[in-house]
């Protein structure tokens, strides 16, 4: 049975869906820029989740917001002279071309704020209602002393909270702690009507409307990066449990750790500081299969440093595995024991999702099959088996630029039909010319007795 981290308990604990389906809300962009590698982690790490979910027989419903106004995107609306509206079309066209390059399922659904403005003034008026939140001059704030579990998931007290914070100062508060629901429009930022007059909603507000809305008062995992644990997903529950008066909201909070620059001194990437590496510049030199086998080769829950250079060691060993998937000859019984090496896969995601161990599994059974082509085994089970597991992982045993590779496909097939013509006739200086001309274009000729295999470099 799969066992994951709740933080909330601090427990490595059986999973155990609510429903026959699985609801998942994970912490979505926000919409200012663009996506670095640091935000693929989180993806991939949920995406391999939700795989292995499906894998086990599970059905799943997966929501992804997309924040779409917020304190940033009003400064980049501002300096640039544009509209909130065309800066996130902007960004969600990007992040879903970067998604399907790094082969991230899509979510079921991607809610946007914007969208959601009316159950957020709803889930703000009843907690006002409750006691715990009060108006102030258009402002509303949540009450934080009134909400007796607040700094349960973080597991510190509201004192250390406030040591430990950048608080925003505002006098009219009753505690400094205090966090906003709603805000009054300044001029020139966009606004909605409210109860409280022309406003907009906090950050925290919208992951609680639009996770109860399509999820329910209550579902199985709610996931995001390690940073999200406070101020935002503390928020999220007091709001949450405080509106609908049920505990807990969520079933299994799930947290991955943070990626930073391996040159730098801060603790994770971020977009404001401008020390990170690009989702768009990574996908344009690795494959999706080596960036995913470098951000799954440590356990989700643990901080990572990017590095270039054990991002192209992944690149090499991804090259080792997709030749393991050629056709075979082979007509003998297969000595692999396929059985064994799954439940050894099962047994490494059961436990927690332990990826580096699952990983494992799959470079002995590339090393297995090699074997077994050599002993002239028929290893198509193998194989088979290989693409199942590699897809839980979201491999695509696919180089860089896969779908460049297809369409060049033919003209490389032709020159290499061409070549091995030219060397029947002898003519080894005109064969080689190709061969080098290929090589310098990134294409690997390997000479071979079932003949010339080749493959993107």
């Amino acid at each position: 049975m799969l066992k994951l981290t709740d933080t909330l308990t601090s427990q490595k604990r059986d999973f155990v869906p609510l429903e026959a389906t699985v609801r998942m809300y994970v912490c979505g962009p926000n919409l200012y820029g663009p996506c670095h590698v640091g935000h693929a982690l989180s993806y991939i790490v949920f995406d391999v989740l939700r795989r292995y979910l499906e894998y086990r027989g599970h059905q799943i419903l997966h929501i992804q917001n997309f924040t779409d106004i917020e304190d940033r995107i009003i400064e980049l609306s501002k300096s640039e002279g544009r509209t909130i509206g065309d800066i996130s079309e902007h960004y969600i066209k990007r992040f879903t071309e970067e998604m399907a390059g790094l082969n991230v399922l899509p979510a079921h659904e991607y809610p946007r704020a914007t969208a959601y403005i009316p159950q957020m003034i709803r889930i703000v008026q009843e907690l006002i209602e409750k006691g715990l939140a009060y108006p102030v001059e258009g402002d509303v704030y949540f009450r934080v002393r009134a909400f007796p579990g607040y700094g349960k998931l973080s597991k510190r007290s509201l004192e250390e909270m406030q040591a430990g914070s950048r608080i925003e100062v505002d006098p009219r508060k009753e505690d400094p702690m205090d966090f906003a629901l709603w805000k009054t429009s300044k001029e020139g930022e966009p606004a909605w009507p409210s109860p409280w007059g022309m406003g907009r909603p906090g950050w925290h507000i919208e992951c609680s409307a639009m996770s109860l809305s399509l999820l329910g008062e209550q579902f199985d995992i709610h996931g995001g990066g390690h940073d999200v644990i406070f101020p935002h997903h503390e928020n999220e529950i007091a709001q949450s449990e405080g509106y609908t008066g049920r505990a807990p909201v969520v079933g299994y909070w799930v947290h991955n750790g943070l990626l930073k620059r391996a040159e730098t001194d801060e603790e994770k990437m971020t977009r404001h500081s401008g020390n990170f590496v690009s989702l768009r510049d990574a996908l344009a030199q690795h494959s999706s299969d080596a960036i995913r086998l470098f951000l799954l080769s440590a356990h989700y829950r643990s901080p990572r440093a990017y590095s270039e250079e054990e991002i192209q060691n992944y690149e090499r060993a991804a090259e080792r595995m997709r030749p393991a998937l050629e056709p075979s000859a082979g007509q003998r019984a297969s000595h692999i024991d396929s059985g064994a090496l799954r439940a050894r896969f099962e047994a490494a995601m059961d436990d927690d999702l332990n990826t580096p161990q699952a990983m494992a599994v799959l470079f002995d059974l590339v090393r297995e099959i090699n074997r077994g082509k050599e002993r002239g085994e028929a290893v198509s089970e193998a194989q088979a088996l290989l693409r199942e597991l590699g897809s839980v992982l979201g491999l695509t045993f696919q180089g860089v630029n896969a779908t460049d590779d297809t369409l060049a496909q033919p003209f490389v097939d032709l020159l290499v039909e061409l070549r091995a013509d030219l060397r029947k006739a002898k003519q080894f200086a005109l064969a080689d010319s190709i061969r080098d001309r290929l090589n310098k274009l990134g294409v690997i000729l390997e000479d071979t007795p079932q003949g010339t295999k080749w493959r993107m470099g």
